[in-house]
């Protein structure tokens, strides 16, 4: 099991590269990034502040940061007063953003096409489906892993580097 999850993961790292490398000649193609077309994307169905941007996206708040104010320079986004918070922004798109989120839009969703030909779509969802409850279960491991880490007392203080803790243990199906 070990070793299979193993290759698993050396798959679904090689798959990301594919898929990222894509990403780029799409947002390229319209004179875009990946990161730019996915912080775009991020915004587009309601204002966001930068670093709830950044936890979406699972990334620093300093790049999303960054890319923000570039795409505000560039006329693709703005900066908009936030009711619940006044030190913080919220992020949304302006017309010429969200003009150019629908192009790479459309790109994508071409290339989608051509790239899931021969796959069924219920292979699809049951992929999907398998890959979120990996991902859900790599967050509870790390997770129980920090709090022991982090933990004081004996039990939580003795746990090892490399071991799994007792919670995620426990939250491992039979």
């Amino acid at each position: 099991m070990a070793e299979e999850l193993a290759l698993l993961v050396a798959d679904v790292f090689e798959a990301a590269g594919a898929l990222r490398r894509a990403g780029e000649a799409l947002a390229g193609a319209e004179g875009q990034t990946q990161a730019r077309w996915q912080l775009m994307s991020v915004v587009s169905e309601e204002s966001l502040p930068v670093a709830r941007a950044a936890r979406r996206l699972g990334v620093a708040r300093q790049g999303v940061q960054r890319i923000a104010n570039e795409l505000v320079r560039d006329g693709l986004a703005e900066f908009r007063d936030n009711p619940d918070h006044r030190t913080s922004s919220l992020l949304a798109l302006t017309p010429s953003g969200r003009r150019a989120l629908e192009a790479i839009t459309a790109r994508a969703e071409a290339a989608h096409r051509v790239m899931g030909e021969g796959i069924a779509q219920a292979d699809l969802a049951t992929l999907r489906a398998l890959l979120r409850r990996l991902t859900e279960q790599t967050d509870q491991w790390a997770e129980a892993e920090a709090e022991a880490e982090a933990g004081t007392g004996a039990e939580a203080g003795g746990a090892k580097r490399g071991t799994r803790s007792r919670a995620a243990a426990d939250r491992q199906p039979e």
